[in-house]
């Protein structure tokens, strides 16, 4: 039998039971790519995080994802939570870096009670992305899409981003793509929601690759580089959001609720 180490850690939280959970699982080296497939459905979160020491000297760990159904280019919160993995197991370590196979090298620093996280921005161009609006369930807004996955939507009211019902089997048959709903918000400069049905997750709680479109798009529209934002699942999330050239950075905090080890 194998045994892996195994957390699971709720990112952009300051509390258990919010934010949104990810596995961390550090390897020794890489697993077939079936198994690591296996292991995040059997996890069931939204995201599993596997690390491997990085022997290239790029960064400190190779870092990849999966959702129950299929490898993800790019995850954020499971990013957030492995460097809080990595960290809180490495006091002296003021940050951490990672090397992946389609987002290019990412990074986590200690940032005060919580973590700096350095993603890259994709600002999305207009869309008219046919069949959208009617699979969200709304009518109205405007629609984005930058081609490395991500349609955006943006309404006119935070209420009409909370109160949104979508197709979800709809949503699904426009492709694998991760669908943003957003609009100005209340008690925060900005309020969204996600929806990742095609990979297996129908509502993200709190979507940090999300913000990788979201920081560019209202940096431009509130004329301000940093803002906060909230992410209104029934979860919920805070994530402080900057715009530093082609880079995202986002802030948050991350809570270990579960220690243990899987065994293969």
């Amino acid at each position: 039998m194998t045994h892996i180490p195994f957390a699971q850690i709720d990112a952009f939280a300051d509390r258990p039971f919010a934010g949104n959970p990810a596995a961390v699982m550090p390897l020794d080296a890489w697993l077939d790519d079936a198994v690591l497939q296996t292991i995040a459905e059997e996890n069931n979160l939204s995201e599993t995080a596997f690390l491997v020491a990085d022997n290239s000297g790029a960064a400190d760990y190779e870092l990849r994802w999966f959702t129950p159904a299929t490898e993800v280019a790019l995850c954020g919160h499971a990013t957030l939570a492995s460097g809080h993995f990595v960290l809180t197991r490495e006091p002296p370590r003021d940050g951490v870096t990672f090397r992946t196979r389609k987002a290019g090298l990412l990074s986590v620093e200690r940032d005060g009670a919580g973590y700096a996280m350095a993603l890259p921005a994709y600002s999305p161009p207009p869309s008219a992305l046919p069949g959208l609006r009617a699979a969200l369930g709304v009518e109205g807004g405007e629609t984005f899409h930058h081609p490395n996955g991500y349609d955006l939507t943006m309404l006119d009211s935070a209420d009409a981003v909370r109160t949104l019902t979508p197709d979800f089997r709809a949503l699904a048959a426009l492709g694998n793509t991760l669908n943003i709903v957003t609009a100005a918000g209340d008690d925060t400069d900005i309020v969204s929601r996600v929806f990742a049905p095609a990979a297996g997750i129908d509502e993200d709680p709190v979507t940090g690759s999300a913000h990788s479109v979201l920081t560019p798009f209202w940096a431009e529209r509130l004329g301000r580089a940093r803002f906060t934002a909230f992410q209104a699942s029934k979860r919920g999330g805070h994530i402080d959001c900057e715009l530093l050239g082609d880079r995202v950075v986002l802030r948050g905090r991350c809570v270990t609720v579960i220690e243990g080890r899987f065994t293969l």
